[in-house]
């Protein structure tokens, strides 16, 4: 398989709000700042932007921000299913629409107050009855005390460990890494906040073997780029970001972060088959990538994707995080803007635009000579992947 946008187009703007757990203002706000931000980042005007590409759980309508940003017309707009699985896959259609033709200049964004508004984390149970796949899947697990996020990763986690003798300590290194990195980071939720292994083991469980610090944060938030070909990112003021390639992957028997019932439940087949695809459309392997931002809303789930992308043999994770191995100054440097365990949870959408920055060279945390920066989406669900790399 070849993606033949590969290595053609580029990502030539990001933008922001700042990241809280109350931001006082409305999602569509939100969504207008970081986007505008983006289009300025780009050195472009609103009325350039004729594309749009948008999760499907996103409020805040494409037609409301277009008129708000001034943005006159649009020839594409398109949404991405699966939660966070769709972070890197907003991209991956992006790239296609503007490497086809469909549109010129096309904005990706996410914003959402998650945290002082709706929060998801808090459990399923009191979601009102409908005859839709989603809340029948909900009828079946719910009273069986499967009602949040933490609650369905604590299952594959349990099995993991099962499998391959991972340890919650196993599990604490990745959290540790993180808020090493997010105490560097001005923007991070938890800036100046590092931890220690002890402290992750001492924090209350929340449904085990999971702890209070293995589990993101909700946010409040907005994060935004501009995708455009690589010949029109070259005349633009800052470095492209290359979109090397990038891919979409679900599995046999998926489900949506409960897929308990596939012959091996200790792996990640969806990140493995957007794994096989970044790799081949690339030509690059694992010892290729200098940096890497893991898709953490849950630390148990990194360990596996380290494995899907071949970094290290299944089951060897945790001898591969072991002595700083994921940290600054490692082998494999993760999540250097402190992910979403320290920066914050924007549906992944924030480690995307930490990919750009270390291209760029403007991380508060640079890996030296980066070339090739994997980021990965959503795990548990079906998801999405990608690789950035430097402009030749």
């Amino acid at each position: 398989m070849s993606m033949d946008f590969a290595g053609k187009t580029a990502v030539v703007g990001i933008g922001a709000t700042d990241f809280s757990k109350n931001s006082g203002r409305s999602t569509l706000r939100l969504a207008v700042e970081c986007s505008d931000d983006a289009i300025r980042d780009a050195g472009l005007r609103p009325e350039q932007i004729d594309g749009m590409v948008l999760f499907t759980v996103e409020e805040n309508h494409e037609i409301d921000v277009a008129r708000n940003l001034g943005i006159k017309e649009l020839t594409h707009f398109s949404r991405i299913h699966h939660s966070g699985g769709a972070a890197c896959g907003t991209l991956h259609q992006a790239a296609m629409a503007v490497h086809s033709g469909a549109c010129n200049y096309c904005l990706v964004f996410r914003a959402f107050n998650e945290r002082s508004e709706t929060r998801f984390g808090t459990g399923v149970q009191n979601r009102a009855p409908s005859p839709t796949p989603m809340e029948v899947d909900f009828g079946w697990s719910s009273p069986f005390g499967l009602l949040t996020p933490a609650s369905w990763v604590a299952m594959f986690a349990q099995r993991y460990m099962h499998d391959y003798g991972a340890t919650s300590e196993d599990f604490g290194r990745i959290a540790v890494a993180d808020r090493k990195h997010a105490a560097n980071n001005p923007k991070a939720h938890f800036y100046q906040r590092p931890i220690t292994l002890e402290e992750h083991q001492e924090s209350r469980w929340i449904v085990k073997p999971l702890h209070l610090l293995d589990c993101c944060q909700e946010s409040d938030g907005g994060q935004a780029f501009v995708v455009t070909t690589l010949e029109r990112a070259r005349d633009l003021p800052n470095p492209p970001a290359v979109i090397a390639s990038a891919a979409q992957g679900s599995a046999e028997d998926q489900q949506m972060m409960k897929s308990y019932y596939r012959e091996e439940i200790s792996h990640i087949l969806e990140m493995g088959i957007c794994a096989r695809q970044l790799w081949e459309d690339t030509g690059l392997g694992p010892d290729d990538i200098q940096t890497a931002i893991f898709y953490d809303h849950f630390t148990p789930l990194v360990l596996p994707q380290l494995e899907e992308f071949g970094f290290c043999p299944r089951g060897e994770a945790r001898d591969f995080i072991a002595d700083g191995n994921i940290e600054i100054g490692g082998r494999l440097p993760i999540n250097t803007n402190g992910g979403q365990l320290g920066e914050a949870y924007i549906h992944g959408m924030n480690g995307i635009a930490e990919g750009v920055r270390q291209v760029r060279g403007t991380s508060v945390n640079p890996v030296p000579n980066v070339e090739n920066v994997l980021v990965t989406a959503g795990t548990a669900v079906p998801t999405s992947a990608l690789i950035f790399s430097k402009d030749a």
